[in-house]
Parts: C-alpha cells; sequence; structure tokens
C-alpha cells in the first residue's frame, strides 16, 4: 500500500468526498493504479488526477483533525486488546472483563 494512514483515513471518511475524489482515491490507494493509469481511466490529465487526488487528502486529513474518528478508534482497538490480555491473565476476571467489552 502506498500510505496505510491515507487508506486508514478513507475507510473512515470516504463518504464525506465527492464521488471524483472517492473514485480517484479508491483507485489509487485500493486498486494501486499509478496516477499516469487513472488518467487515461478516467479521461483525465495526469494533473488533474494529482490535483484531485492531493485536495482529498488535505480533506481526509481535516476531516481527522476535527472529528478525530480513526484517532478514537485505534485508541478503542488499544483498549480492547488491553482488556482481552487481561482476560486471558486473570480468568478469574473474566466476566468483568466481558463487561467492559460489551459497553461499545
Amino acid at each position: 500500500m502506498k500510505d496505510f494512514y491515507f487508506v486508514r483515513l478513507f475507510d473512515v471518511y470516504a463518504e464525506l468526498l465527492t464521488q471524483r475524489q472517492r473514485e480517484i482515491c479508491e483507485l489509487y490507494y485500493l486498486c494501486d493504479l499509478s496516477l499516469t493509469e487513472i488518467a487515461q481511466q478516467k479521461q483525465s490529465s495526469k494533473q488533474s488526477v494529482s490535483d484531485t487526488l492531493a485536495k482529498s487528502r488535505a480533506a481526509l486529513e481535516g476531516y481527522e483533525q476535527k472529528l478525530q474518528c480513526l484517532q478514537k478508534e485505534e485508541r478503542y482497538e488499544r483498549l480492547r486488546a488491553g482488556v482481552e490480555r487481561l482476560r486471558a491473565d486473570y480468568p478469574e476476571c473474566a466476566a468483568d472483563a466481558d463487561a467492559l467489552l460489551r459497553e461499545d
């Protein structure tokens, strides 16, 4: 993957992008196409694709800066992993750990 951070941001915020931005990001990040290949497929210039990708990145970073969904998701996953470790290490507390995990 070209940039895992942007792939993660795209997973979280794709619906907030324009249709063109979503399509360009999907082709670039998920299909691993080059800017030239995308330009050919979209019958557009390489510069136009590059500009759209740059605007998409800026938008995704802006959404994350304001909403922090990815940051919260990553924090939740760390907490969940910690609770799972505690559950494994202290089976007598499994019921309490299960209760914590159910509190989404």
